[in-house]
């Protein structure tokens, strides 16, 4: 039995689709990945985050998105949305768009059960290309756990985990402080197991 090619899009091809569509969808290696929904605890975390880090950059030249902005990584042709995304200095974009960011200098990721592998294994991994990219940071929705990640070389990188409420996580790169408190405000105990 013969086996159907798959429709494989080039950048340019997805990008005019994207920039049309009603839904968002990541892209890499000419495949095009429909983003699902985010539940009501992801979403409050990825505000939280932005207000916090937000409120502490209104008079630098940092800036702190929400998942609409689409980032990309060069070297491996991948398109995604990072539920947070900061930037210090000067921003790249990929065109007179706007729309597509080139150099991030923290990434947050806020993990739910059906992303937390890939967030963690080959989405980090990728990640990792973008020579901009000083901190990862993973956010459980499920329980109180931050952990961070902070590149010391190329190929090397630092990483620390926070679990207490009162913990405060300095991210050196954009010179901000998030409290876990301030990241799971108004995220209620039942929604969240322990440890």
């Amino acid at each position: 039995m013969a086996s159907h090619p798959k429709n494989l899009l080039t950048p340019e091809e997805y990008l005019a689709l994207e920039r049309q569509a009603e839904y968002k969808s990541e892209y890499f290696a000419g495949e095009v990945f429909a983003m699902t929904g985010a539940s009501r605890e992801h979403n409050l975390i990825v505000a939280n985050i932005v207000r916090t880090l937000g409120n502490q950059l209104l008079e630098r030249d940092c800036n702190v998105y929400p998942s609409d902005l689409r980032v990309k990584i060069q070297q491996t042709e991948k398109y995604t949305y990072p539920d947070v995304v900061l930037t210090c200095g000067e921003e790249q974009f990929e065109d007179e768009h706007r729309d597509t960011l080139l150099n991030p200098v923290v990434i947050i990721e806020v993990l739910s059960a059906s992303t937390e592998a890939y967030d963690r294994g080959k989405k980090f991994e990728r990640y990792q290309y973008i020579h901009s990219l000083i901190e990862c940071v993973l956010v459980a929705q499920d329980r109180h756990r931050i952990e961070r990640y902070v590149r010391q070389q190329e190929k090397t990188w630092m990483y620390s985990e926070f679990h207490a409420l009162d913990d405060v996580i300095q991210l050196a790169s954009i010179g901000c402080e998030l409290a876990l408190k301030d990241a799971y405000t108004k995220i209620s105990r039942s929604s969240q197991r322990s440890g």
